[in-house]
């Protein structure tokens, strides 16, 4: 994961994009990878979407609960011991002069990391996941299956999914751009954009699910001609 990150930071920089978006990009689809290909091998082989999926959600609760919780913990504990240092007060005195640290917390010392453009990233991702749990919801009333199913319906899924993360990448990253100029966006104008991204994502995928259902048919008339 560090040597991930290493490249994927050194990557970013030579293509001028920033730290934010390298994280929500390059280093999350390499880390994310290998789960990918495991769930896929799991839903070939296991008669069950059980595995596939708990594969993700496993995932992904180790990552924000114990790769998130155990390094916040240990540098919690080692900056409440070791005190406001000079490498403490290099570190954030730049943040308390640029206004986003108050005096309260600048003077208490301890761990601390400004949250930046998180609470937008991750109310955009929170939506995003609410929505991939409707369409698993769906697909059981449905289908009675989590995957696969009619070539049409399987592929208009996978297609809507992978819109719901290109929406998250894109909205996080205009988010991160946009709060590098002055003034920040608003409520009004995020909310804008996400139901911009939203309009532009149902559009999408109603055309490509158009697309779909005439190329089926078409080739199932064509299968028919041959056939009789």
């Amino acid at each position: 994961t560090m040597i991930i990150n290493d490249m994927a930071s050194l990557l970013g920089c030579t293509m001028c994009i920033s730290d934010e978006i390298t994280a929500i990009t390059f280093v999350a689809l390499g880390t994310s990878l290998p789960d990918t290909f495991a769930s896929m091998t799991a839903a070939k082989s296991e008669p069950h979407a059980d595995s596939s999926v708990g594969n993700v959600t496993g995932s992904n609760s180790v990552n924000v609960f114990l790769g998130l919780g155990l390094p916040w913990t240990i540098a919690a504990v080692y900056w409440a011991a070791a005190g406001r240092t000079g490498d403490w007060l290099d570190r954030h005195r730049p943040l308390y002069e640029a206004g986003r640290l108050d005096a309260a917390a600048f003077e208490r010392g301890g761990f601390l990391v400004p949250a930046g453009d998180l609470a937008f990233s991750v109310a955009v991702f929170a939506m995003c996941a609410t929505g991939t749990l409707g369409i698993i919801a769906y697909r059981r009333r449905r289908f009675h299956a989590e995957l696969g199913g009619p070539a049409g319906a399987k592929a208009t899924t996978a297609l809507l999914l992978v819109g719901l993360w290109l929406l998250y990448i894109a909205l996080a990253s205009w988010r991160t751009v946009r709060g590098q100029s002055a003034p920040a966006p608003g409520a009004g104008e995020e909310l804008g954009a996400v139901a911009i991204g939203a309009l532009a994502l149902l559009f999408g995928l109603g055309l490509a699910s158009a697309t779909i259902h005439a190329a089926s048919h078409f080739l199932a008339a064509r299968h028919a001609e041959k056939t009789s």
